[in-house]
């Protein structure tokens, strides 16, 4: 994840009455109406969380990874093969950066869906979902990253496989797995987001961006302890469908709006003037509230579990779902 996160309490009476506004308008009762026409496209329940455990595993055991390593350059073939498999179109592209570590060379790996519309032909709407995959440098040389980034990672993966089997796609859909989220000595113009933005400057200038109907990241997802912390600074679209698509999956209690911002890979796309959400659990740590497994070694494998997941999957599934149906 970051090392340097904006923090902003949210003051003032205004803020505070809108940020309760989509709260509460996430745990709408679904009407009979919207009961049956929940999932038409996506089935929810064809989310394998213990599938996303073992690409999740995968990965973890792929040490250290960070950007420019020997094995982010692994890590991103193994994601590039695992995105094969599912017969999507894929590919990696490599770019180099400046950083403060000199020219580094970046991978990002990239599945796309294409859609139809009702008339058979290609569709225009784009749904972009992603997660990164490389590690912090400089915690230790078997650093897993397990949560941070492997749990997001895994979902993502078990995600593509579920809605490349899905019939009549109506939108198109990116799957990005991103490198170089993680910054060297501080986030800035040549510092973290390397991926992220990589891929939101391609979309603003190929003249996408404004067909671009969401952008969903996943990170840190994973916590046996799951508290989803959806940041301030995310579109308060996607934030209230969020909670709705919770709510109809029974996960709601889940789901939390944070009134902080959280710098993460949301972030370019939000500057790139498309609708983005951040989806992370931010409190990973020993206690509710804390966060002290972050960028160390204790982020590993046992602090992380199936029904974890399996939330985190499912919950999405639907969003993206209600995404589809209703522009």
């Amino acid at each position: 994840m970051i090392d340097s996160i904006a923090i902003y309490i949210i003051h003032g009476f205004v803020v505070l009455g809108a940020v309760l506004l989509f709260f509460f308008a996430g745990c709408r009762p679904l009407d009979e109406k919207d009961a049956k026409s929940a999932c038409l496209r996506l089935n929810s329940g064809g989310f394998n969380a213990a599938n996303a455990f073992v690409e999740l595993k995968a990965l973890a055991a792929i040490t250290p990874r960070h950007s420019g390593s020997p094995g982010a350059q692994k890590a991103a073939e193994h994601l590039l093969a695992r995105l094969r498999v599912t017969g999507m179109q894929s590919s990696l592209e490599e770019f180099q950066e400046e950083t403060p570590a000199g020219q580094t060379l970046f991978r990002n790996v990239i599945g796309v869906l294409p859609g139809r519309n009702a008339a058979g032909g290609p569709a225009e709407a784009w749904i972009v979902v992603g997660a990164h995959y490389d590690a912090k440098a400089g915690i230790a040389d078997n650093f897993q990253g397990a949560n941070d980034s492997g749990s997001g990672v895994g979902v993502l993966l078990e995600l593509a496989r579920v809605i490349k089997n899905s019939p009549s796609l109506p939108v198109n859909f990116i799957f990005a797995f991103f490198d170089g989220e993680e910054c060297v000595t501080r986030y800035g113009k040549n510092d973290g987001l390397h991926g992220s933005r990589r891929l939101a400057g391609q979309l603003a200038r190929d003249n996408r961006s404004a067909k671009v109907r969401a952008v969903i990241i996943l990170d840190m997802v994973g916590d046996r302890d799951l508290n989803i912390t959806i940041p301030r600074n995310s579109a308060l679209s996607l934030v209230s469908a969020l909670f709705a698509a919770a709510q109809a999956e029974g996960t709601r209690e889940k789901f939390t709006l944070w009134p902080m911002q959280i710098l993460d890979d949301h972030s370019p796309f939000l500057s790139a003037g498309m609708p983005a959400i951040d989806i992370i659990d931010f409190e990973y740590g020993s206690a509710r509230g804390q966060n002290d497994y972050w960028h160390t070694p204790q982020d590993t494998v046992d602090k992380l579990s199936v029904q974890s997941l399996e939330i985190v999957g499912r919950t999405v599934l639907r969003l993206l779902d209600d995404l589809m149906r209703n522009p």
